[in-house]
């Protein structure tokens, strides 16, 4: 399987199994903010995997404008817009898009490239 096709296999995944849960959420209770705040950190162990998506969130970011600003792709930077789905959405989307622009490149990830420090 080319990478370009995993990377897009695993956004539909990433957007459809958390939207899975959180549009019954809505359904039943609207979009009640405190709500959702209190059963998303209703334990220790919730409140854990918030705070790993979150920092999640913030590294996803972070990876996205500086990889952008490294291959020059113009397009990386909306990828962030699928931070409104979450990580698992934002990131393999980002994913796809840099690998079709690197598949357009010949070239650009090259071994040498690749294994160099830095690059």
């Amino acid at each position: 399987m080319k990478k370009s096709s995993l990377y897009l296999l695993l956004l539909v995944l990433g957007a459809a199994l958390p939207l899975a849960f959180f549009i019954p959420f809505v359904a039943e209770q609207g979009l009640d903010v405190p709500l959702f705040l209190a059963q998303l950190f209703a334990n220790r162990i919730s409140g854990f995997f918030a705070m790993d998506v979150l920092v999640s969130g913030v590294v996803t970011i972070v990876f996205i404008l500086m990889e952008s600003r490294r291959l020059a792709l113009a397009s990386g930077p909306w990828c962030l817009l699928g931070l409104v789905v979450g990580v698992s959405l934002a990131l393999p989307l980002f994913l796809w898009v840099r690998q079709r622009h690197l598949e357009a490149a010949p070239g650009r990830e090259g071994p040498a490239r690749a294994l160099r420090v830095g690059a």
